[in-house]
């Protein structure tokens, strides 16, 4: 019931391009997530899709995270992870516009999966170098086949825990654009954030997914948008996205999108 109540309460406190007071976040809506283009690339990530949801491939899963909702065994059909846990179409297009309105150099991705949103910010900026970090062996093998079926050559997929990754030699580069779909748990997400704040400039962008997932992780978003290094944060409810621009004075924003 805690996502239900909690996006009742989003609807009554949102707003969109009309009640926002920030010439950034109004040229990010207009420019980009409200903006109704039809990219070429929209047709690769439909087939991208429909190949994972016409899969006959079992993997089974090892859960780092706060575990599943949907399945009660780790032995998982692909075509199910893909239609019931994996990113909406929707927020797979929104992920694309954000990252090509940015067009980030370097963009850090935790929480691989099916690799649905890795292939958004892949197609959306092919100039781009994305690291994605994927714990489970299965998993990021299925993915990593995928991501060579479909000729994404800009990803660099790590098969690792994300604690090891931050101890590692390829976590020592500043990124311009983080996504974080891995854990849904509020310390552990909280820690994420302050390792990632080592790794973040004045024009990174981080989003965190899931941020109704529970009243703890509600709990976590709140600490990082009001950590005194954010400064522009942006709460979509499916998404917490936060911004370090130093010339921006502290806001955030409710957006319905």
């Amino acid at each position: 019931m805690y996502p239900f109540l909690a996006y009742i309460k989003f609807l009554c406190s949102s707003t969109n391009q009309h009640g926002v007071h920030s010439p950034f976040v109004y040229d990010l809506l207009t420019k980009s997530l409200y903006k109704k283009e039809q990219h070429i690339k929209y047709l690769v990530l439909k087939k991208y899709r429909e190949t994972l949801k016409k899969s006959s491939d079992t993997i089974e899963v090892t859960d780092f995270g706060a575990g599943s909702r949907v399945f009660s065994s780790n032995k998982r059909k692909v075509a199910r992870i893909a239609k019931h846990v994996g990113i909406s179409k929707k927020r797979q297009k929104l992920l694309f516009k954000l990252t090509y309105y940015f067009k980030p150099k370097e963009c850090l991705e935790l929480g691989t999966s099916l690799g649905m949103a890795t292939a958004a910010m892949s197609l959306a900026n092919p100039e781009s170098n994305i690291t994605t970090v994927e714990g489970c062996p299965s998993t990021a093998n299925f993915t990593a086949s995928l991501f060579k079926d479909f000729k994404l050559q800009n990803i660099e997929l790590v098969n690792a825990t994300f604690k090891y990754f931050f101890s590692s030699e390829g976590f020592k580069k500043n990124y311009d654009f983080i996504y974080v779909d891995g854990n849904h748990d509020k310390e552990k997400t909280i820690s994420y954030f302050e390792i990632l704040l080592s790794r973040v400039h004045n024009n990174s962008i981080i989003i965190f997914d899931d941020i109704y997932w529970s009243k703890p992780m509600t709990e976590a978003w709140k600490y990082i948008y009001s950590h005194p290094k954010v400064t522009v944060s942006i709460d979509t409810f499916q998404w917490g996205i936060i911004f370090f621009r130093k010339e921006q004075p502290k806001q955030h924003f409710k957006i319905r999108v």
